[in-house]
């Protein structure tokens, strides 16, 4: 039985491997996993706790018998704003409506958290496409850059 629910300690790597392999296979012919190594610590999924659970956010997975296939998280901007981070799956868990219903528990979340609005960034619209898609169907609309990421599309959405 496939279900989200929030990751656990035990998770951690598997949730690594899910990011930089999804990561990897977006980037094929141009990132190295040294190169996402470089630009991209996980620190933030290896203190789950204090950065997102203990600071208004919320880290989820898609679990598959036992197996982590996805990951989606959110994240404290400020008093009113998150950030949909991490919003990660296997191959052969899109397009099946996990991504639509991940992103929709994370919103349930964000909104007992209080917040009003949720942001993402995106590295790029051409390599991405079925993300677009997905963040567009969700409501998302496109706004000014937000932050310093090397990322090049921003958006964000009333809750």
């Amino acid at each position: 039985m496939v279900e989200i629910r929030p990751i656990q300690q035990y998770q951690i790597e598997q949730a690594k491997q899910i990011v930089m392999g999804v990561s990897l296979e977006i980037w094929q012919g141009v990132l190295t996993e040294a190169d996402f190594r470089r630009f991209d610590s996980m620190s933030d999924i290896e203190n789950v706790q204090s950065h997102y659970f203990d600071n208004c956010g919320m880290f989820l997975v898609l679990v598959d018998d036992q197996q982590v296939v996805g990951t989606g998280a959110i994240r404290r901007l400020d008093d009113e704003i998150c950030e949909l981070k991490r919003m990660w799956f296997l191959k052969e868990y899109r397009g099946r409506g996990f991504g639509w219903k991940m992103a929709q528990t994370l919103f349930d979340s964000a909104r007992q958290a209080g917040y009003r609005k949720v942001r993402l960034d995106l590295a790029n619209e051409e390599r991405q496409p079925q993300a677009l898609k997905l963040y567009r169907k969700l409501g998302f609309y496109s706004i000014e850059r937000y932050n310093d990421s090397l990322c090049t599309v921003f958006m964000e959405k009333v809750l």
